[in-house]
């Protein structure tokens, strides 16, 4: 099948990926009254005098947007808001097949990121949770920490930290087929933006032995000129050897390769150069840094990418459902690491033991019982940091 030609045709025929379906009947003078005037208005009247009443007298309890600005959309980049509205809808969707959450897309119309944090804060008393998507770094960076020091109720940006979870995830159980430990790896990861950041950031907590980031200009290092805001922060905690140099210097001897960046950057050579029983996630999509078969050719022991047509997809789908039902579920008014953190033990445990191999370290995107127990790991580890309201 060519999926996007058929895709295309699909969107044409459905029109939209959801809808929205009244919970209640309004087919009767009585019911009608419940539903709406005159009834309506004790509710009204109790959130008023209560705001957190919203939660349980209205969906606000099971609703998140899924809010973009358009600007860095699958691998297409800067295609706008309305462009990025596919993209949102089927997140949307997913959200209720996965989670049974009730998603909205929003596609704001601004890069500027006063307008977009104040729009957020003032839509938020309608939702449970934000989610925030496709949003170009550094810009994603300073939006996500004024809106969490700022709301009372969980943000999380999927590109950023439900990559970092699905990828340590994946880590976690390649590292047991190679037999190798956290502590004691060198990672790589290419691509020094909002995923690729998170990433780090996240490993780093978890422990890992060293991290090396690259962009366009090669290895990064503490002092360098020209880097980012978040670039700078994250620098000196990472490459402990200071090494300089090209990605294809950073790799050599590396036992974990990431790529969260473009097409086709890294050669056959560049995955020979690697220490024994390395470890390749080519994430960039439509098209991976570098083949499965090629990387599989020039010796990696596990590969993984983001394609659904190959084993080990590494595909968020398996984070963020989960996440927010557990979240939501026990109102929870922040995402910690612990609650990400356990999101990944609870993906990597899918996957027994007996059934463990270089072909199979992630349960199926579409595996009911990752998103349950994602849900039920994250709602317990927010009632275990205090971030649960309930």
């Amino acid at each position: 099948m060519d999926y996007r030609k058929e895709s295309l045709k699909k969107h044409a025929e459905w029109r939209g990926k959801i809808e929205v379906v009244p919970r209640v009947e309004v087919d009767s003078r009585e019911k009608l009254a419940l539903a709406y005037t005159p009834g309506v208005a004790e509710p009204c009247l109790a959130i008023q005098k209560d705001a957190e009443k919203s939660f349980e007298l209205t969906r606000r309890w099971n609703t998140v947007p899924v809010i973009t600005d358009g600007t860095a959309v699958l691998g297409l980049g800067d295609i706008g808001p309305e462009a990025g509205m596919p993209v949102m809808e089927g997140k949307c969707a997913l959200f209720k097949a996965f989670g049974g959450v009730d998603a909205i897309p929003l596609c704001i119309r601004s890069k500027d990121v006063d307008e977009i944090v104040r729009t957020i804060e003032l839509l938020a008393g309608s939702f449970g949770g934000i989610n925030l998507e496709d949003i170009a770094a550094p810009r994603c960076f300073e939006i996500e920490r004024r809106l969490i020091s700022d709301l009372d109720i969980p943000v999380f940006h999927d590109d950023q930290h439900g990559t970092a979870i699905v990828v340590a995830a994946a880590l976690l159980n390649a590292l047991k087929v190679v037999k190798k430990r956290l502590e004691e790896v060198r990672v790589v990861i290419n691509g020094a933006g909002a995923a690729g950041i998170a990433i780090a950031e996240f490993l780093l907590k978890m422990k890992v032995g060293d991290v090396i980031l690259c962009d366009l200009g090669g290895i990064l290092r503490a002092g360098d000129e020209g880097l980012t805001s978040a670039q700078a922060e994250i620098a000196p905690r990472t490459n402990f050897g200071m090494r300089r140099g090209s990605l294809a210097d950073a790799m050599k001897g590396a036992d974990v390769f990431i790529g969260v960046s473009g097409p086709n950057c890294v050669s056959e050579e560049m995955v020979r150069s690697m220490a024994k029983g390395a470890i390749v996630f080519a994430c960039a999509n439509p098209t991976p840094e570098i083949s499965r078969e090629a990387a599989l050719e020039a010796g990696a022991a596990v590969v993984g990418t983001g394609s659904s047509e190959k084993p080990n997809q590494i595909n968020n789908v398996l984070v963020f459902p989960g996440l927010f039902r557990g979240a939501l579920d026990v109102r929870a008014k922040k995402i910690g690491f612990e609650m990400m953190y356990a999101a990944s033990q609870a993906i990597a445990s899918c996957v027994k033991e007996e059934e463990l191999s270089a072909e199979y370290i992630l349960p199926y995107a579409y595996d009911r019982r990752a998103h349950e127990a994602v849900a039920s790991a994250v709602a317990r580890a927010a009632r275990e940091t205090g971030f649960a309201k309930k």
